[in-house]
């Protein structure tokens, strides 16, 4: 849960049964365009992220004045109607099955929903020292090594592994520490 506005948490968001929706490039920039949104409109600051197939990581925090709780369940939000869209519009060869199990993921709720993309809740733990956060940091970034998607964590586009090694990214980010450039 979280339970201070004013600390920065490890989050993760995953979708419903792990569906790997995050495979196709216009989904991934999808959920890069919303982050950059939230960061612009909605007060979310973010010290490391990675995308993967079925979930992103973040250490992030709220501004004063916005609460990360807030933010989370809009950005959420508004990327599962956006998904949604996208599958039904666009090229998508899992289209049918992809929405039959987001229709099936609204079975048990009470509201009137028809799809649902996202888990409930967003695992958080708190940052609750720089050892920790260091531990979180390097988890995120080595995520895409570990399932082989790149060799190098700073060859993975859609991750800040690229912001603290200093090379091109997607999304503007709040860097740490200086120490983390190296990965080796």
């Amino acid at each position: 849960k979280i339970f201070d506005n004013q600390a920065a948490y490890f989050i993760t968001m995953t979708t419903v049964g792990w569906i790997d929706v995050f495979t196709r490039k216009n989904h991934k920039m999808l959920i890069v365009d919303s982050l950059k949104y939230c960061q612009e409109k909605k007060g979310l600051e973010i010290y490391g992220w990675v995308l993967m197939s079925s979930h992103l990581h973040m250490i992030c925090s709220a501004v004063e004045g916005y609460v990360l709780n807030d933010i989370l369940r809009d950005l959420k939000k508004h990327t599962s109607k956006k998904i949604v869209k996208q599958i039904k519009e666009e090229p998508e060869s899992r289209r049918e099955w992809m929405l039959d199990l987001f229709q099936k993921y609204c079975g048990h709720l009470k509201r009137n929903q028809t799809y649902k993309v996202w888990q409930d809740g967003n695992h958080a733990e708190v940052i609750y020292s720089n050892q920790f956060f260091d531990q979180k940091l390097n988890y995120i970034h080595h995520n895409p090594v570990e399932n082989m998607i790149v060799c190098n964590a700073e060859d993975y586009l859609f991750s800040s592994a690229r912001n603290y090694a200093e090379l091109p990214y997607l999304l503007e980010i709040i860097l740490e520490s200086q120490e983390l450039v190296t990965y080796n």
